[in-house]
């Protein structure tokens, strides 16, 4: 039996045990944070293959290293899905239809602020460039606004431990449905929309994140919008992913990766699933 690293004890962990147990694939706790690492020695436990390269990377890349670990998804995946503006700029490249995009990076005066709102309608999305889970988006409603969503993002990019300076202007496409689909191995493997209670929607909530309250609803997605995802993985060279789409009444586009998505009950995802999923994990391992 083959023995898997995943470095998060949350969703996804207690998801994948049964259904790759079942696989002959046991699934172990490898964590990257909140303990200490000894680098001088042996580790204590041993794995054949990781899961998804840790978020902490300078944790992972030791534990990596120690553990001598392949990985589903490894170091670059990460950090090419976690750079949302490079995703977007590579997306475009391929042809591949994206949100209107501007990328800030601080410090810029409010001339160049009003020179890049050009172009663009109120509101829009300002998003720091490096972050997850919807942390630090916000929706400007005028210059004044997002003069102040600038103001406190300056104050975060000061600190000098804080790596990406960078953020995005993006359109705001109202009444968006918004999907997450999983690919696996190249493939579409199942999708679900991101819903909003109406109550959430009077409260004036229109980020459909499920980490922060939003529901997540299985949906069988049109033929067009699963190549798209399949499209979007090829050209980001990145195996296990989660394809975030926007889609309005007259267009579709590409919001978002994630390399380290959450998954979500199987009954949710295509029939083969877990069968795909075991046979990457297994051909990660031989590598």
């Amino acid at each position: 039996m083959l023995r898997l690293a995943v470095t998060s004890r949350a969703e996804t962990f207690d998801r994948l045990r049964d259904p790759l147990a079942a696989r002959d694939i046991e699934v172990a706790h490898l964590p990257a944070e909140g303990r200490t690492i000894r680098l001088d020695a042996p580790p204590a436990e041993t794995f054949d293959v990781g899961f998804v390269y840790p978020s902490r990377t300078q944790s992972g890349d030791a534990l990596a290293a120690l553990h001598n670990l392949s990985w589903v998804n490894g170091r670059e995946a990460i950090l090419s899905s976690r750079n949302k503006g490079g995703v977007l700029t590579t997306l475009g490249a391929a042809d591949l239809p994206v949100p209107k995009t501007t990328m800030v990076a601080t410090p810029v005066d409010e001339a160049d602020l009003v020179a890049a709102m050009e172009g663009f309608d109120w509101p829009v999305v300002v998003k720091p460039n490096s972050t997850t889970r919807g942390t630090g988006v916000a929706k400007a409603t005028d210059l004044d606004s997002l003069l102040g969503i600038v103001d406190y993002l300056d104050l975060v990019h000061d600190y000098r431990a804080t790596g990406d300076k960078t953020f995005l202007l993006q359109e705001y496409l109202p009444d968006a449905r918004d999907y997450r689909v999983m690919v696996v191995d190249g493939a579409y493997a199942g999708a679900v929309e991101r819903r909003l209670s109406d109550a959430d929607r009077e409260d004036g909530r229109w980020k459909h994140n499920v980490h922060r309250g939003a529901e997540a609803v299985g949906v069988d997605l049109p033929d067009e919008y699963r190549r798209l995802a399949e499209r979007t993985a090829d050209a980001l060279d990145i195996d296990y992913l989660g394809v975030d789409l926007l889609v309005t009444d007259d267009r579709v586009v590409v919001a978002e990766t994630n390399a380290r998505p959450t998954v979500d009950s199987a009954t949710k995802y295509v029939d083969d699933f877990y069968d795909r999923l075991a046979g990457l994990i297994r051909r990660t391992a031989r590598e």
